[in-house]
């Protein structure tokens, strides 16, 4: 009897002890299967859009890949865009400020390695491989002589661009740009949790939770909008991009003794008030200070001025253009 007694009591000590191992191995379980069920809708709806993607622009074989260019106006000078670390789609994305320049200029939409509708590289995303691709792509437009425009972390591109091809450039148009020596630029990103992202597919679902950021943008329609989406999706933390954000801490770095050279006229377009960096506003007038054609324009917007402010953009480029002395 007393050993039926402690079997009992032993059998009942052990319940909450299986009742949670239960719960545990749930949990598991249910876990397991949202993870599944996530990657299983990703590779469907992967495959699905891809029939919607809507092709764009022009094809230039650059190292064995193709990087995709578009073109626009056919004014008798040329503006070549350049885009922001990560942008979607830099050829969409860029459709305002392109709007409005190109009634006056033939504007050139570059999309690097990993961007829009342009091949991935195996090639390390450090600023020489970056800028030698853009000129090759330009040398096969037969592209000679351009305004060099571009946004955020092109300043960084930018700066190793205008030095090394200084006789092709007639102008430096900054967007917001990345100035070497800001704040911020030695922190490391989680690599591997944004390929884990990818590869589960739950990088979708934080995407479609978070919204598009050009939803509430009325200078794009219901279209653009949507393979914008389309495209987001598709280039979401690839390989190539994942491989530059290791690079941008070092690419910086290296860009700290670089100075834009003083005969080239520059103008930048700046966020008037950036919360995040008190010294944005100094850092760029220390760029322009030695330059003799050398411009700063505040604008009340945020980091992606070209999505409210094109026009403005365009208006002050032609007009800055138009009052410098050529350089050629």
């Amino acid at each position: 009897m007393e050993i039926k007694e402690d079997m009992k009591v032993s059998t009942r000590k052990r319940k909450p002890l299986i009742i949670l191992l239960k719960v545990i191995i749930g949990i598991i379980i249910a876990i397991g299967l949202f993870i599944a069920t996530v990657f299983i809708v990703n590779v469907v709806y992967t495959k699905l859009e891809q029939e919607e993607l809507e092709q764009y622009g022009q094809l230039i074989p650059v190292d064995g890949k193709n990087m995709n260019v578009t073109i626009q106006g056919d004014g008798e000078e040329t503006v070549v865009l350049l885009p922001g670390f990560g942008t979607v789609s830099p050829a969409l994305d860029f459709t305002p400020l392109v709007e409005e320049l190109s009634p006056f200029y033939k504007v050139v939409v570059i999309e690097p390695f990993g961007y829009g509708l342009s091949d991935g590289t195996e090639k390390e995303r450090n600023t020489e491989n970056i800028v030698n691709e853009i000129h090759q792509v330009l040398q096969e437009l037969k592209i000679n002589r351009y305004i060099l425009m571009g946004h955020s972390i092109a300043g960084i591109y930018g700066l190793e661009y205008v030095n090394k091809y200084e006789h092709e450039v007639s102008a430096f148009v900054g967007i917001d740009t990345s100035v070497p020596t800001q704040s911020g630029m030695d922190k490391e990103f989680p690599i591997g949790t944004f390929k884990l992202l990818k590869e589960t597919g739950l990088g979708r679902l934080l995407m479609k939770l978070e919204g598009s950021p050009y939803a509430e943008l009325s200078s794009y329609d219901d279209q653009t909008k949507e393979q914008l989406k389309i495209i987001a999706l598709k280039n979401m933390y690839n390989s190539t991009i994942l491989n530059e954000m290791e690079n941008i801490h070092a690419n910086f770095k290296n860009a700290e003794n670089l100075t834009f050279p003083k005969n080239l006229p520059l103008i930048f377009f700046l966020q008037a008030d950036n919360e995040a960096m008190e010294e944005w506003i100094p850092l760029h007038e220390e760029q322009v200070k030695n330059s003799i054609h050398g411009k700063i324009i505040k604008l009340d917007a945020g980091h992606y001025l070209h999505h409210t402010k094109s026009k403005e953009i365009s208006e002050n480029v032609r007009g800055f253009i138009e009052e410098v002395p050529p350089t050629f």
